[in-house]
């Protein structure tokens, strides 16, 4: 059971403070709006699947289309020039708390219409919590499970002009974190489930600026747009990680065989922001729930933050990457994410290398937290991603 807490509270980023505290001696009320976590249910939603984007900093909302699009815009899907792709990923997860945790990703898509101007993806992530042994209040064993995690995404994207696209995709979410064991309340947990979706767009164009040509993208995502989950039949629902992504990135030929690229991505939550309740004397007492329906939800999330507009920008993360290709078959990766201290803490770089032959193309990224100890340190991924059409060709 010690390993199931240290995966949920470490799950993702192992936030500095998941909730604001009651310290001795500090006012309480003082830290309402600074150190406010946002926190939802399944967050393995936003993981980042493919090796290529981990490298350059999990930057993917406007990056040029491949088989993982899926996750980022499926939208950029409708401008793949390859007709059709597949992309395996895996990595351990969260290696300096437990050994046993790892996150799988599939993928794939093919384009369809006149002229090849729409495609359909679909995708499966996995996350496994490894083998966790229960135990009751008093220690005693309750014997041993697997918790478990999936979703299974379909999308449609198609070109609506040359440099315009949108995308449509659908989720289905399901979350087994400890069935069959007894809450807090004495409510047996069940496995959560929830259905969601995505909508993207995405547009390209390119443009000269001094004596060198640049092709650019600029991209938006919606995702995760769908129903509060639940364990047990008494509790309260909590969001999903509805989720707004914007991001640009550009690239250009510096002579026949170096290319080089570099964007940014903004990320926010639409969840509402964590309210608390205090007593008397200013010491937080309880969490004050949100009953918002979801929409509702996503829209206050805009101007509900305890500290004002400050702290609305201060959910924001940044995502800043670069990438460079030598001769069209050899690429190195790097990338720099930021979030503020007072809502999670992540700040991290990235470095990657990704090789690719007329078949396969093999990515591999690496991330280097900025803090000592961080549960994500050290985390290595590798992505493998095939090229159906040019391997029918050969």
């Amino acid at each position: 059971m010690k390993k199931l807490l240290y995966i949920l509270t470490g799950f993702l980023i192992a936030p500095v403070i998941a909730i604001a505290q009651v310290n001795p001696g500090v006012d309480n009320n003082s830290l309402l709006g600074q150190k406010n976590v946002i926190t939802t249910s399944v967050p393995f939603l936003l993981i980042t699947p493919d090796s290529r984007a981990a490298g350059m900093g999990d930057l993917g909302a406007a990056t040029p289309g491949d088989a993982n699009s899926i996750h980022w815009n499926p939208a950029k899907m409708a401008f793949i020039e390859n007709k059709a792709g597949i992309s395996l990923s895996g990595a351990p997860w969260l290696r300096t708390l437990v050994p046993d945790v790892w996150f799988y990703y599939l993928s794939g898509y093919t384009k369809i219409g006149d002229q090849d101007r729409s495609a359909v993806a679909a995708s499966l992530r996995y996350f496994t919590l490894g083998d966790i042994q229960f135990t009751d209040e008093n220690g005693n064993p309750l014997g041993n499970y697997e918790p478990k995690e999936f979703a299974f995404d379909g999308s449609y994207s198609t070109q609506l002009s040359d440099h315009f696209s949108m995308g449509i995709a659908l989720r289905f979410i399901f979350s087994d974190l400890a069935r069959g064991q007894t809450g807090v309340s004495g409510a047996e947990i069940k496995a959560g489930l929830a259905g969601a979706g995505d909508i993207s767009a995405y547009y390209k164009n390119d443009v000269k600026l001094g004596s060198k040509d640049f092709e650019y993208g600029i991209g938006a995502t919606i995702s995760n747009i769908g129903n509060k989950i639940t364990y047990t039949n008494d509790a309260e629902r909590d969001f999903i990680p509805i989720n707004l992504r914007v991001g640009t990135f550009w690239k250009t030929q510096l002579d026949e065989y170096n290319e080089i690229g570099f964007g940014v991505d903004f990320n926010k939550l639409l969840v509402p922001t964590p309210q608390y309740e205090f007593d008397t004397m200013g010491n937080i007492i309880g969490r004050i729930p949100s009953n918002a329906p979801v929409i509702q939800g996503m829209l206050q999330s805009f101007g509900d933050a305890p500290g004002g507009f400050r702290e609305e920008l201060n959910e924001i993360t940044v995502s800043i990457g670069a990438e460079y290709w030598y001769a069209g078959q050899f690429a190195l990766r790097a990338g720099y994410f930021y979030e503020n201290a007072n809502k999670g803490a992540r700040e991290y770089v990235t470095f990657g290398a990704g090789l690719k032959y007329s078949v396969f193309q093999i990515d591999a990224a690496y991330l280097q937290p900025f803090s000592r100890r961080h549960p994500l340190q050290n985390t290595i991924r590798f992505s493998l991603l095939f090229d159906i059409q040019a391997f029918s060709e050969q």
